[in-house]
Formats: C-alpha cells, sequence, structure tokens
C-alpha cells in the first residue's frame, strides 16, 4: 500500500500502532468491527476538572449527549484524583487525567465539539487552545477574564458572578443547568457510577466479613467534607446524639463513612461508644480511594450527609439520601426523588457560600436531629410496606 492510497479507518478501537484483532489487516481487508457502536463520529470533548462532586453531577449530561450524537466518541478530561470517578463510564470512550502529556495530545486532535464547564481560568486558557469546531460553556478573553462561549451559557455564567441569582432567585437544579449549557434536552437523567465486576465481588466479601443481615436497615454517616469548606459537617456532638437516637431503633446498623481526612474524626465518633454499643456500628476504611469508598457506602440502604462529594456519590448510587445544608445552594441538588433535603427556615445569610461564618454557625446549630430520625424510620416503613408487596 501506498501512502497515497492510506486511509485512517474511522474506527474507534484502531489506533494505528497495532491491529484491532490478531492477524487481521483492517488497512487492506477492511474494518472488522465497523458498527454504529464503533464508528468515530461526532468527536467531543468534555473538560471538567474541578470539584468530584461536580465531576460526578456532570455525568448527567452523558445520556442526553448520547441522544443527541449517537454516533460519537465521548473524551473526558479531568483532575487526576477526579480519574476514579469516570472509570468503567459506558460513555466515555478516551479518559485522561490533567497533565503536560495529555493536554498536548488533546490540542493535536481535531475536535467537532469541546464542552468546558468549569469557570477557572486554566480550564478556560486551555478551552481557547483545543481544536474544535464549536466551543460550548467558557472560554478565556484577551484580558484573562472568564467570559461564557454561546447563548446558552448565559445563565450558567451569571449564577458565579450575580449573588441575587444565585442564592435568592435560582430554582433550576446543577444538573438543569449544566444540560442548558451544553445545549442538551434536559430529562432529568440521573448521575451516572458503574461497579466493576472486581468491586462487586469485593462489596459481597465484605458483606459476609461483617455478616451483612438484609433484614436490616444500613444508615450511613457521611461525616465529614473538604478542607475547603469545613463547615460543610455536623459537629462530633451532633453525630455522636443522632447514632444514640436511632440506635434506640430495632434493626438498624450504622455505618460510618468517608475519606483519608476523616480517619481521626471517624475513629474518635466510633471510639465515643461502649463496646456493646461498637458492635451495632460500622468503621470502614477510610484510606483505601474513592472506589472502595463507594463499595462500603453501597452497603448502606440510607444516607445521612451534607452537601460533600459523599453526597454526591450517595446519589450517583441511588441511595435514600437525607441531606442537610446551611452553606451551600439547596436548590442546585436534585435528590432525583430518592430522598430528602433538611434546610435552614427563615435563615437570612444561608446560602452563602463562606468559608468561615461571621454568625457561630447557626446553619449547623439548627439541623434538625429529630426530623433526620423521623426520615429514617419513614424509609424503614416504606422499605417493609415495599418487601410485603
Amino acid at each position: 500500500m501506498k501512502k497515497e492510497d492510506f486511509k485512517t479507518p474511522q474506527c474507534k478501537k484502531f489506533s494505528g500502532y497495532k491491529p484491532c484483532i490478531e492477524y487481521t489487516n483492517c488497512l487492506e481487508d477492511g474494518c472488522k468491527l465497523d458498527t454504529s457502536e464503533n464508528r468515530i463520529g461526532k468527536k467531543i470533548l468534555i473538560l471538567s476538572l474541578d470539584a468530584l462532586g461536580n465531576v460526578l453531577l456532570n455525568t448527567s449530561i452523558l445520556k442526553s449527549l448520547k441522544e443527541k450524537y449517537s454516533e460519537s466518541t465521548i473524551y473526558w478530561i479531568t483532575q487526576e484524583n477526579a480519574k476514579n470517578i469516570l472509570y468503567h463510564n459506558p460513555y466515555v470512550d478516551n479518559l485522561f487525567g490533567w497533565n503536560d502529556e495529555n493536554r498536548m495530545i488533546l490540542r493535536n486532535i481535531e475536535f467537532d465539539l469541546l464542552m468546558n464547564s468549569d469557570k477557572s481560568v486554566y480550564a478556560c486558557a486551555f478551552a481557547n487552545e483545543v481544536n474544535a469546531k464549536q466551543k460550548l460553556g467558557f472560554l478565556l478573553n484577551k484580558d484573562g477574564k472568564i467570559i461564557p462561549a454561546n447563548e446558552s451559557a448565559m445563565y450558567n455564567y451569571r449564577m458565579g458572578i450575580d449573588d441575587k441569582l444565585k442564592f435568592r432567585e435560582n430554582k433550576k437544579t446543577g444538573s438543569q443547568i449544566i444540560h442548558e449549557t451544553f445545549e442538551l434536552s434536559y430529562n432529568r437523567d440521573e448521575y451516572i457510577y458503574n461497579f466493576t465486576e472486581e468491586e462487586k465481588s469485593l462489596l459481597n466479601d465484605y458483606k459476609v466479613q461483617i455478616k451483612h443481615d438484609p433484614d436490616k436497615i444500613y444508615v450511613g454517616f457521611n461525616t465529614g467534607c473538604s478542607k475547603l469548606f469545613p463547615n460543610k459537617k455536623m459537629t462530633f456532638e451532633q453525630h455522636v446524639k443522632l447514632i444514640n437516637e436511632l440506635l434506640k431503633t430495632k434493626n438498624i446498623r450504622i455505618v460510618l463513612l468517608g475519606g483519608k481526612e476523616d480517619t481521626e474524626r471517624n475513629l474518635d465518633i466510633y471510639e465515643s461508644f461502649d463496646k456493646k454499643t461498637q458492635k451495632e456500628i460500622l468503621y470502614t476504611p477510610t484510606n483505601l480511594g474513592i472506589r472502595n469508598g463507594a463499595c462500603f457506602m453501597n452497603i448502606c440502604d440510607v444516607v445521612i450527609t451534607g452537601d460533600s462529594f459523599g453526597m454526591h456519590l450517595a446519589i450517583a448510587l441511588k441511595k435514600y439520601v437525607i441531606a442537610w445544608f446551611g452553606l451551600s445552594c439547596w436548590t442546585e441538588i436534585d435528590l432525583f426523588d430518592h430522598g430528602e433535603k433538611l434546610i435552614p427556615e427563615n435563615l437570612s445569610c444561608a446560602p452563602c457560600w463562606k468559608k468561615t461564618c461571621p454568625h457561630n454557625l447557626e446553619c449547623i446549630d439548627m439541623i434538625d436531629l429529630n426530623r433526620i430520625c423521623d426520615l429514617v424510620k419513614k424509609y424503614m416503613l416504606m422499605k417493609f410496606v415495599s418487601n410485603y408487596k
């Protein structure tokens, strides 16, 4: 074959490095994997880097994106610590971590569409550099300022610079807003998070280890939050009091959940109980990463949480989520009818998104622990009725 006769197969499996199928020369014999699913079609790059919860929320666009562009190849670049969220996602064809090598590769691909969800200078600067026929979301102008790339991104853009809109007027969820930003049909599709077969096996082994009882209700406590906003978690005393109250109800087991930053806190909570009570509390490992943490959370029927990545993960796993809010915007969160939101009523300073509180954390003090107990019991009743049917 001469170079002038060479034509790259429009197939996702073809790398130009080795055969797609052993001892098959697709350049001479034709593509053996020529199906709609394998054709490159539209090349789409999603740029979603920051905040683990936002990356997980943004997976809700994938179904609508694939419906709009049925023949397409979806690339996604994100921070290295967020890549685990997107593993085993059936819609993402090529996953890249945020580093020099991957940015170099992506700059050399001609995309049909770029979708940048992040309003950060470095994300927008990279979006400017990407070779794409159409760009949606956010870019950087010649003065180094973040700007909307398309008309449909204006509402999302204004949410960042208009406190009245963000804190008082907005009624749209984050998922709806990002769909509109990217000019996609909004059908209230849920987040996408899938376990591997190995992870399912790990989960089953862990259930055997803890003598999992399907007749009991496992109530997870996502006890922490990111260090960036340290006031998105209950106090130590609130956790202990709530756990004590819940354990007064028969057939409840408590599961302590969290990441490596929550190790000491969870241990302190666990050790505050006597040996008898500790038998009803599972202190799950906090240092095994996001994927294993998701396996431990999947044991739970109910997850009690503040607005954090743990909340978004519980939503993705379709748990019954009891989410309480203070400084963050509860209207932007959709539990997809799997739970309840607790918001501070008649508190003029909330939401505020402040890293430090000038008002003695009233929103934390206002968390209705009795209401949370009632919601857990309501869930238990619903599950009992469902099982009886």
